[in-house]
């Protein structure tokens, strides 16, 4: 019986064509499943990984989780060294094939546990963007993470706006349609902070993201920091249901997805199955941009 593994995967998405492999690009899965097919090289079919949101170009991560299966040689081929069992170990040895300098680490690696799946026993994804306005002057030690943006924003306006927009909706208004999803998600936590470096920072969370979801509301909520849309406005997008030029998308170097949540161990299985049958037939796959 294979044994299912946890990796905990952080990524500077700067130089990565998004998460999922794709031939001829250069892609987070693609060079993990790149370094697990040296690792494994000798021991069979190398394993590929089931992430818990697929990321596009341009963002980055702290926080992300997938999953793979391995056959009880590949886990025993593992080298347990350093006080760590082998499913421990694998990060160490994904890490040394990646080199120091690489722009993708696995902070973590282990044994999920039983019923476990990255993917759809995720109960929330918690995400941040950080944007630069005119009430400072630009840091170009932080333009690959953070959005530079040329006007004094009122924050106290956007998390107005934002705070107003939380809740079970459709979404259509803010995501790129896709054929055969639905943009019906809950956003449970939607606020916006100026930091102490003066970078305004907002916290998204929701069950799921739709395509274009988080880097629309940015974009709405920075129309209403610069007063060309009110939190009124915002709503009332929402509520027609149809996508619009009234706003923005912001680019997505400013995205990064900090956590992704899962209920305790033993509501695992039961929170997968729940939400394969929710999605049976319908591809809406945990994504932001």
């Amino acid at each position: 019986m294979n044994v299912r593994l946890r990796l905990d995967i952080a990524y500077d998405g700067t130089n990565f064509n998004g998460w999922t492999k794709q031939p001829g690009l250069r892609t987070v899965q693609g060079v993990l499943e790149e370094a697990l097919s040296t690792v494994f090289q000798r021991h069979g079919e190398p394993p590929t990984l089931t992430v818990a949101g697929r990321t596009d170009a341009g963002v980055h991560a702290v926080g992300q989780v997938a999953h793979l299966d391995l056959t009880p040689a590949q886990l025993a081929s593992l080298d347990e060294r350093r006080g760590q069992s082998g499913a421990e170990s694998l990060a160490r040895r994904l890490n040394g094939i990646a080199g120091l300098s690489s722009d993708v680490v696995v902070t973590r690696s282990g044994l999920a546990p039983e019923g476990f799946d990255a993917r759809f026993s995720g109960i929330w994804r918690r995400y941040e963007y950080r944007v630069e306005d005119a009430t400072r002057p630009r840091n170009p030690l932080v333009r690959g993470y953070t959005l530079s943006y040329p006007a004094v924003l009122d924050e106290s306006a956007m998390n107005e706006a934002s705070t107003g927009l939380v809740g079970l909706h459709d979404w259509a208004s803010y995501c790129k349609p896709r054929e055969g999803g639905t943009t019906i998600r809950t956003l449970q936590e939607f606020t916006w902070k100026r930091q102490n470096d003066g970078v305004l920072l907002a916290h998204v969370k929701a069950d799921a993201f739709c395509h274009s979801m988080v880097r629309s509301l940015v974009g709405a909520s920075i129309a209403v920091g610069e007063a060309k849309l009110t939190p009124a406005d915002l709503i009332q997008l929402r509520d027609d249901e149809t996508r619009t030029s009234a706003f923005k998308v912001v680019p997505a170097k400013g995205l990064t997805l900090v956590e992704v949540g899962y209920p305790p161990d033993e509501q695992l299985a039961a929170r997968a199955e729940q939400t394969r049958a929710r999605r049976d037939g319908i591809d809406v796959r945990p994504k932001t941009d």
